[in-house]
Order: C-alpha cells, then structure tokens, then sequence
C-alpha cells in the first residue's frame, strides 16, 4: 500500500502510519492479550516494545497489527507521546484512529481499509518520537565500534607512527597512518580486544573492539611518503602505534519496529558484552549472525538454554548406575533478544524479557 506524498519526508508524524487495515485473522502466534486496554496514550518514556507488550502476546507482531508492509517496517513512521493508541478488537488491530470514527474505502475483496490523514510535525525531527528499545542502553553501540569483523580488521589502517616525541597520542597530536583510506576522511580509533570465536565452528569470527577516539586526515601520502598524515580530533583513551581506523558511521538509523526476521535464522551468543559470563535483562550480547544471514534491525530472536542429557531413569539399570542410557531435555525458551545493529556475519542485540541469565553459547533463534 502507498502513503501519500506528505509521507515521503522523514519528519512526517506517526499519523502518516497506517492505520487497522480490516485483513484476514491474524497468524495464530500474533494474538491480542485477553486484558489488552481498549486505548492507550502514549507517555514520554515509553517504547515501541512496551506499548506493543500491552496489546500483543508477542512484541514481533507489532507490524503485522498496524497493517505494515515491509518498506514501511524498515522505515517506520513515528508515534509521539500524547498521541493514543486504539485496539479494534472486532478486526484485532491497532490503530491511531478510534474504531467506527473513520467510514474506510472497499476494496477489491471486500474488506474495508482504514487511514489517517498525514500531518507535518518539523520540530525536533522526530527526536521526541517513541523508540523502539530504550535508546540510553544501546547509544555507545550504534556510534562506537564495538565489534569489529575480522576481514574488516585486516583490512583496516593503522597507525604507523606518532609525532616526535610522543609514545601516545592526544587531542591535537599528529598520527601517521598506513593503508588504503578509501576516499574516507574521518575515522573512528580502536584497539582490537578479546576474539569471539563461533560456539559451532570454531573459528575466530570478530573481535571486541576498545574505542579510542577519533581522527581527521590532514594530508594524505603524496611523493616519497608512506602514510597519510591525521590530526587526533577527540580522544577518549590514549592511542599509538598499532592502533586500528574505522570509517566513522553514518547516523544509526533508530525507527525502526520489531518483527521477525525474513527467514529462519538460527544463532548463537558470541559473547556478553563487559565479559561477563552471564547476562540479564537489557545486557548487550553479540550474536554469530549478521545480513548475510537474513538478519535486519528491529528483528526479533528467541533465547534457549540448550536441553540437558540426563540418565534414563525408567531404563532397567535404574537412575543411580553410571551405565543408564541417556536422553536428552528439549531446549528450554527463556527470553527474547532484540537486533539493534547488523554486522555482515555478526550482530548485537538487547536481552528483553528473559526469566534466566543468558550465557555465551545459548542459542537465538527466529519466533516460533
């Protein structure tokens, strides 16, 4: 379905979402809380996954009970506090328009769609808009590199030398670098950390990353020189020779909605991020999945403990003999984890929702 014109700029209100679409039943998996409230209004504060733990029995089912396409769950228009949210209990949808107030338009099947009217709102740009997960939590990891891939880390430039006279660098100080820039010009500074290695393979997929600071290019190699020339814009810790350059990221793209992903992704905690070795709710952990697995910010995973073996107790050597034969425990569900940044092959998500500590190894996997 399309939006209207008005809707094409970014600092369109949530007004411009679409409003309950009158569809087929909803999936059996998406259903509406038998003490959902007939409307809600939404306070500052709140998120898009606690608005949705209202209404829905599963917080990925947002977009499918506001009618969103999958254009519109990528880019998501915005719901601001003050604004109240209405549940059609008849159709099981949600909506920004009160159920009976709008006479909808018939389409070819029959069923009627409903829409609001959009409505420009330019201050603030859609700062003061809902977020999807608690921003404060996850803010260092959407501009700081965290995790950094290994292909990318043997491809990054380095550090070659410091001005005369200085072991580490600060605000000011000249760095000189080694290695293809690619055009770029500002450059983020880290120090790669402890390897996370895939609980399945083995292998050593990415590496924590310890954010240093950043840097600009004064001057790039040019005649007999070797290395670009860099002036050290911000410093946060102490950086060297050895030290690692990333390109500084785009604005991370914070509208976003949870849903399940594209396709059956099935992951596994890579680490928990301060090296912990167990985590609970809002930790941040790692994930040995990223885009090329079908995963996408905003989707959603369930956590497992992986099932025990345990000694066949109605066997004839009975429960207590070393001899027993074994069966194994069907993996027990404990929470759910959100993506909120998307590596090629590896991914960070927020613990939501756990009733147990979530441990490296555990699995993640798409909604049931």
């Amino acid at each position: 379905m399309k939006n209207s014109s008005t809707c094409g700029y970014r600092f369109v209100a949530a007004a411009c979402l679409i409003a309950a679409a009158v569809r087929p039943a909803l999936a059996a998996d998406c259903t509406i809380l038998p003490a959902a409230p007939d409307q809600y209004q939404v306070v500052k504060g709140d998120t898009l996954w606690d608005i949705s733990t209202k209404f829905l029995a599963t917080p990925w089912c947002w977009p499918e009970v506001w009618g969103m396409n999958k254009d519109e769950i990528k880019n998501p228009h915005w719901i601001y506090p003050g604004q109240t949210i209405y549940l059609d209990r008849e159709h099981k949808r949600l909506s920004l328009n009160k159920p009976g107030s709008a006479d909808g338009t018939l389409g070819a099947d029959g069923l009627k769609t409903f829409k609001l009217s959009p409505q420009l709102r330019t201050e603030g740009l859609g700062r003061d808009a809902v977020a999807a997960i608690p921003t404060g939590v996850i803010e260092p990891f959407l501009s700081q590199p965290q995790i950094v891939e290994d292909e990318d880390m043997k491809a990054a430039p380095r550090i070659a030398a410091t001005q005369e006279g200085h072991l580490y660098l600060g605000k000011d100080d000249k760095a000189f670098v080694k290695g293809d820039l690619k055009g770029g010009t500002s450059f983020q500074v880290y120090r790669p950390g402890k390897p996370l290695v895939d609980p399945v393979t083995r292998q050593v997929v990415a590496h924590e990353a310890f954010y240093l600071g950043t840097v600009k290019l004064v001057q790039e190699a040019k005649g007999k020189a070797d290395v670009h020339t860099f002036s050290v814009a911000s410093s946060k810790q102490e950086m060297g020779v050895g030290d690692l350059l990333v390109p500084a990221p785009p604005t991370p793209m914070r509208n976003y909605v949870p849903h399940q992903p594209e396709r059956q992704v099935e992951a596994r905690v890579l680490g928990i991020y301060g090296g912990m070795d167990a985590g609970a709710q809002n930790a941040v952990v790692s994930l040995n999945r990223g885009a090329l697995d079908g995963l996408d910010i905003g989707a959603v995973l369930q956590l497992y403990h992986a099932g025990k073996a345990v000694p066949d107790g109605g066997g004839d050597k009975g429960w207590f003999n070393l001899g027993s034969p074994k069966v194994h425990l069907p993996d027990e569900e404990y929470g759910r984890v959100f993506i909120f940044r998307v590596f090629k092959k590896v991914s960070y998500g927020l613990v939501m929702q756990v009733r147990a500590p979530v441990q490296v190894g555990d699995a993640a996997r798409s909604p049931e």
